[in-house]
Formats: C-alpha cells, sequence, structure tokens
C-alpha cells in the first residue's frame, strides 16, 4: 500500500477538505488556533495534531496544503496558573495582552507569550510538524486587520442580532462527557479550555450607544477592564472608558491598542485567512458557543465556516505526579522526555477527533509501548491491516521527512527494568540487554536511542520510589531457613535442573531460557514434564492449581531477591542480577 492509498479517518478528512476548498475556489488551508496563556498541554495538542495530519495528507498526495497556527498572543492574562517561577504577584497584570506580561521568573524570554509559544514549538519540531505561525499581537498591532475591524464596527448591529439569539441558551459544555471523565481526566479537560479561546467568550462592550465589538486595551493601566462608549462610523471616532478611571477618545482606523471580541474574532479571522478547515473541541460546539454563533457570522465577513470537526478530551494517566511539580497537565515537550516522537503522534493519528483517549505517563506507558512495537511488528509482517499501516505511516513520517527511530527496539518494559535495577549504569545496562536475545545481540547502546534514554527518563522522574528495585546484598537467612520442602525442591530444580527436563541455570542465560526455566519449575515440582500446558477448558481444576504453584513460587523468588511480592519480570530480574550472584540468594 503506497502513501496515496492511505485508508483511514484522516483520509477521509482530507477527502472532505479538498472538496470544500475546490468548492470555494482557494487552497486546502488548515488551522489552530492556541493561546500561549500557561502550558500548551498535550490536551491542546489534539488541536495542532488533527489539523497536521490532515494537511500533512493532501500534501502526500501532491496538493498544495497549508497548515497555520494562530497564536493568540493577544488575548487577555485572565489568571495566575500554578507554574514554575510564577507567584501571586503576577495577578497584578490580569487583563493585559499575554505578550505584555513578564515571563516567569528566570525565563529567557520577553513576555509570557513568548515563554510558553517557544515551549510548544519546541513539541511541535520534534514532532515533525510543519506550519506558519501567526500572531495575532503581531496582526492587531501592525494594522494588519484595520479594514476588518471597520467592518465589524460598522456591522455592529448585525452581529448583536446573531449573538442575542443564544446569550439565554444554557450552557452544556461536554456535561456528559464530562461525568464519565476521571478526577485527572476533568482537570485536563479544565485546563484544555486554557489556550483553546474558549475562556475568554467575551460578546462585545454595551455601552450608552449600543453594542460594540471591538475591546480596547486601556492605554493608561494596560488591561482590558474597558468599555466602547461611543463610536462614529464616518470619522471611526471611539471614546471607551477604564475601570481605572481613566477615558479616552481615539481614531480607530489609527488605534492599534484591542482587538475584536472572540466571538467575532474568530469567524474574521476564518475569512482573512480563507480556512477550509478547522477542528474545535466540545467547549466550542455547545449550543451558543463561538463554533456555533461562528457559523451565522462567517458570512458577515464573506466566508462560510470551515469544515470542523469536534474532537474529544485527552486525559493523562501519571498527571498528578507531575502536576505537583510542574504544574498543569504535561506538555508535548514532557511527554517527550518519556516517549520517542513517533508513538505520541500515532496516539493522535490512531483514534478518530471524537474519540476520547488516554495518554498515559505512569506505569501503564509500558503497555502503551507494547501496543506500538506490536503494531511495528504487524506492519512489518503481512498481518495489517488498512487502518494498521495509515496509523503507522503517519506515526513515523511526514509528507516531508522521517521521524527518528530506534535502530534495535528492545521492549521499553525491558529497559526500564534493567535501567532501574543497574540505577542506569551503562556497562552493566549493556550487559544485561546484550544477553536478552543471543540471535541479535544489542553491541552498543546507542542501537536502542532514543528509547534508551526515554526510558531511563521515565525511571528517573515517574517511577514511584516504592515501586524502585533494590537487589539483596545478603541472602535472606530467616526465610531461607524456614523453607518448605517443596520450596527448596523449586529452588533446587531452577538453579541445578533436574536432569532430563532442566539443565543448571547457568545453562538456560538468556531471556526465553530464564523465561522457559521460571515458568517450567512448578510443573517439575508437580510431577509433571517441563514443556506441560494443561488444557484450561479440559481440565480446569490442573490448570488453576499450576497457577497457584506458579504464583506462589514467584512470590518465595522476589522476596529472595529483591525483598518484594512482587517487581520486574522474573526472567528480566534473573538476567539483571546474574548467575553467581542468583546463586548466593537463592541456595538454601
Amino acid at each position: 500500500m503506497t502513501e496515496q492509498q492511505l485508508d483511514d479517518w484522516v483520509a477521509r478528512l482530507a477527502d472532505e477538505a479538498i472538496a470544500v476548498a475546490k468548492e470555494r475556489g482557494t487552497t486546502v488551508v488548515c488551522a489552530s488556533g492556541i493561546s500561549p496563556s500557561g502550558p500548551v498541554h498535550l490536551g491542546n495538542l489534539r488541536e495542532v495534531m488533527t489539523p497536521h495530519l490532515v494537511a500533512d495528507e493532501v500534501r502526500r498526495r501532491g496538493i498544495e496544503a497549508e497548515h497555520i497556527i494562530s497564536w493568540d498572543d493577544f488575548d487577555r492574562f485572565r489568571k495566575v496558573p500554578n507554574v514554575a517561577g510564577v507567584d501571586e504577584s503576577w495577578a497584578q497584570h490580569i487583563g493585559k495582552p499575554l505578550t505584555s506580561v513578564p515571563p516567569p521568573a528566570g525565563s529567557p524570554y520577553d513576555s509570557w507569550a513568548a515563554h510558553f509559544r517557544a515551549q510548544c514549538e519546541d513539541g511541535l519540531a520534534q514532532l515533525g510538524i510543519a506550519y506558519r505561525g501567526i500572531s495575532q499581537t503581531a496582526q492587531y498591532t501592525s494594522g494588519a486587520y484595520v479594514e476588518q475591524v471597520l467592518f465589524a464596527m460598522s456591522q455592529r448591529s448585525e452581529i448583536d442580532k446573531v449573538l442575542g439569539q443564544y446569550r439565554t441558551l444554557p450552557k452544556q459544555t461536554g456535561q456528559k462527557q464530562q461525568q464519565k471523565l476521571s478526577e485527572d481526566d476533568q482537570l485536563a479537560a479544565a485546563e484544555a479550555a486554557e489556550g483553546s479561546g474558549a475562556a475568554a467568550e467575551d460578546d462585545g462592550s454595551s455601552g450608552a450607544g449600543g453594542y460594540y465589538p471591538y475591546k480596547p486595551y486601556c492605554s493608561e493601566c494596560g488591561t482590558d477592564f474597558t468599555t466602547v462608549t461611543s463610536y462614529d462610523d464616518a470619522s471611526t471616532e471611539m471614546t471607551y472608558t477604564c475601570q481605572c478611571g481613566h477615558t479616552e477618545t481615539v481614531l480607530l482606523r489609527e488605534h492599534r491598542n484591542g482587538k475584536l471580541v472572540w466571538k467575532v474574532d474568530w469567524p474574521m479571522r476564518w475569512a482573512y485567512e480563507k480556512v477550509t478547515f478547522e477542528p474545535s473541541g466540545v467547549d466550542h460546539q455547545s449550543p451558543g458557543s463561538s463554533f456555533v454563533v461562528g457559523k451565522e457570522l462567517a458570512p458577515i465577513f464573506g466566508w462560510e465556516r470551515p469544515l470542523g470537526p469536534m474532537y474529544a478530551f485527552v486525559g493523562i494517566r501519571g498527571m498528578a505526579k507531575m502536576s505537583s511539580s510542574r504544574g498543569g497537565v504535561p506538555t508535548a515537550v514532557e511527554a517527550l522526555q518519556f516517549m520517542e516522537a513517533p508513538l505520541l503522534r500515532w496516539l493522535y493519528a490512531r483514534k478518530r477527533p471524537n474519540q476520547a483517549f488516554d495518554i498515559a505517563l505512569d506505569a501503564e506507558i509500558q503497555r502503551m509501548y507494547d501496543e506500538w512495537d506490536s503494531l511495528v511488528r504487524k506492519v512489518s509482517g503481512e498481518s495489517a491491516q488498512a487502518g494498521d499501516i495509515a496509523a503507522y505511516t503517519r506515526a513515523t513520517s511526514t509528507a516531508e521527512a522521517t521521524l527518528p527511530l530506534t535502530p534495535h527496539p528492545l521492549p521499553y518494559r525491558t529497559i526500564v527494568s534493567v535501567v532501574d535495577i543497574t540505577t542506569g549504569d551503562e556497562e552493566q545496562t549493556l550487559r544485561i540487554l546484550s544477553a536478552l536475545d543471543p540471535a541479535d545481540p544489542v553491541t552498543s547502546l546507542d542501537e536502542l536511542r532514543p528509547r534508551l534514554d526515554r526510558a531511563t527518563a521515565w525511571v528517573e522522574q515517574q517511577m514511584a520510589p516504592e515501586d524502585r528495585t533494590v537487589v539483596r546484598t545478603e541472602p535472606d537467612s530467616a526465610t531461607l531457613s524456614a523453607l518448605s520442602d517443596k520450596q527448596r525442591d523449586g529452588l533446587r530444580i531452577l538453579l541445578d535442573g533436574n536432569g532430563s527436563d532442566l539443565a543448571p541455570i547457568e545453562g538456560s542465560w538468556t531471556l526465553d531460557g530464564l523465561t522457559h526455566q521460571v515458568y517450567a519449575v512448578p510443573k517439575v515440582v508437580q510431577g509433571k514434564p517441563a514443556d506441560f500446558r494443561p488444557d484450561r477448558k479440559a481440565d480446569p481444576e490442573t490448570a488453576a492449581a499450576l497457577g497457584q504453584e506458579q504464583r506462589s513460587f514467584f512470590t518465595l523468588l522476589y522476596g529472595l531477591l529483591i525483598g518484594k511480592d512482587t517487581g520486574p519480570r522474573l526472567p528480566t530480574l534473573l538476567l539483571a542480577v546474574g548467575p553467581e550472584r542468583v546463586r548466593e540468594l537463592l541456595t538454601p
């Protein structure tokens, strides 16, 4: 299957985007809107990934397409978020443009917006996302939107009529979906509104002269606690008052320190940029919200609302641990410390926009990696479905480039276990990992990068202290002296074999060999062959009894090796400990 024949939800949306652009006589323009009001987190990333994937698919077909990201950095600073380097003194800047607010302490950037935009752009670069960034501060202050602002003011009565139809509607922002979310997910959903424009749905000013869709920033205090009190269409003379007591009259045609309110600003930009595709979250698609209202406001500016599928929330597992130290939901840069870029891309590419999903940064990240490796094996073989191939292709490449992949991708959970046991000692790590597969041994740790680096970072930053593995330095004499006869037999068979079925453990010193050995011992102790496999349907009692024996034996081994009831997979643990120390710790 060629890239031009990819068949999935992205391809179908690309078909629709191409058709809409053709109908409107323009090129495909896919848009994202991001407010750098704080960390642009993994929930916000869906706002970028969805149009990126669609624009990228259009370009794969050899058709012109552009992905634009509007940085809503001229939005107001709404509240002081919980982020490092920020305290309540930042409250004095509430109401100012994000580009006029100082950055967190220690930042090399000159404004709040620049700091968080740069952080986001770092993540987008690692993910291979190509786009044209548009600063709304630059657009408004340069006068790029002057004619659009004057036009909106001239149409304020019509705009007010449209908005008036929705002002009394009850808000139903994703209530049904919100009820299903976990506590972590609800925090993610709430913070998803930050950075998407959802939190700034201001209808405009209603002064003595009527309704006005323009919000000036005060020239005295710099905030938008302002109200337009009068406006003259002919001269463009506008008077506003501010909460600080300042009153000013300006010529709007020359005024550069204000913006259209969000519900009017968004459809204006659709027309200005000729946007044909822009998804939005459930917070934008409830009755009376901006995407719904925009359908009626866009024609006023001579455009139609873009094709815009609704996307569901992204839940984060393991977020609470990161939030306590960093504040808020993890960003792409933070997630990419622990996972390779193709994996993160795949999590967004495999799910339709209206499907919610979780990203795991806790121990479940190991399961995510198992699923990814399973997909890679499918695509490498002949069992992959069309959707599998499409998701893999979109995860590992774009129309312009291929993303870095680990040359020798050993299982993430195995690498985590080894790094945990060796505490990151590279010599010991290579010794253990090179013994995993004698038929295809690892000869250098560089073959395992970047996966090895991601797993190492996860162990250092995300693994809970109680989950760390510390191998005993001395045998547990008390437990060894109190062993039952059955337990003694099990340890003896594990270490020395029993002749025909099992050899001494040193002769099985590979991951596969040790796996066979530890699972075979309980069978042999029961008088069964080492390769015995009970029929779970025909003989469930035997199968259940064997399962219980294996659990008991494994618990004994964990206790003697690391002083716990559970731990890393036993074969990996044994391989890491080494044959001499294993004998020392397990010999009665």
